[in-house]
């Protein structure tokens, strides 16, 4: 189908005094739904070349978090479960019944987070490059967090160059690099590094316990250690995938939408 066929519309849902959401629908209303997370320091644009390749009758809500893209919010909490009630607040605005949420990098210890706090509504999750970055995975002590945490407060600039380059397989073009860097970079803050630090203090081997949906991990190879394979074989589905690097949904889009349709189907 071309993006002509998959009229987009879209909304915002209000939480509380502190925050609105704001998202894009696509698809037949009624139609089994898909929700779509981005990374930190992104938005649910990142998703548009996917969404034009994903079956006619699939409904497609696309999310900005908090502080991210369209949305704002005042709020002082930005942990990864205070994000996912950012994205129930969508699910009960649209009425959705059952749901499959996917989430990129940071978006996929949301969607986790999802699918502990709606388990009747979330059928799977599917994480797109995240879960298994034992750098940060399973939970820091308070030394290790704060470790990391100072270097995006002292010269966040240098950090975060850092942090798309590691994510960047050798062979990717630099010019999507730069561009990588210069949209995350701008993220808003103080919001951007609080929530960086919801993810780094996220305890996802609790979250991982709690959760009882099946997980579906596709990860760059290039990326992928077999320690992180190894200690979470038993609880994720770790897919490898060569599709680009760390941000494979913008440059692959046909191809990660065939991935999802490959869950979701």
């Amino acid at each position: 189908m071309t993006l002509a066929d998959r009229v987009s519309t879209h909304h915002e849902v209000r939480r509380a005094e502190h925050t609105t959401i704001r998202y894009t629908a696509s698809g037949p209303v009624g139609g089994p739904t898909l929700l779509l997370i981005h990374g930190w320091a992104c938005s649910r644009s990142d998703f548009d070349g996917v969404t034009r390749h994903l079956p006619a009758g699939q409904r497609v809500l696309a999310v900005d978090l908090a502080e991210h893209g369209a949305s704002r919010s005042v709020r002082e909490v930005w942990t990864m479960e205070e994000f996912a009630h950012d994205v129930a607040a969508v699910l009960a605005a649209e009425s959705v019944s059952t749901a499959v949420v996917a989430g990129h990098s940071l978006g996929g210890a949301v969607a986790v987070e999802v699918a502990r706090l709606l388990p009747e509504v979330v059928t799977q999750v599917v994480a797109l490059d995240a879960l298994t970055f034992l750098p940060l995975f399973p939970a820091m002590d308070e030394e290790r967090a704060e470790a990391t945490m100072r270097g995006y407060r002292t010269d966040f600039a240098t950090a975060v160059r850092r942090a798309v380059e590691d994510g960047s397989p050798a062979g990717t073009d630099p010019e999507r690099v730069t561009a990588y860097y210069e949209k995350m970079v701008a993220v808003r803050q103080p919001a951007g590094t609080r929530a960086l630090e919801g993810l780094v203090r996220w305890d996802m081997d609790a979250a991982l316990r709690a959760t009882r949906q099946p997980i579906t991990v596709f990860s760059v190879r290039a990326l992928l250690a077999q320690e992180a394979v190894d200690r979470y074989r038993d609880r994720l589905t770790i897919v490898p995938v060569d599709l680009g690097s760390h941000h494979f949904p913008v440059e692959a889009p046909e191809a990660t939408a065939e991935l999802l349709v490959s869950v979701v189907g």
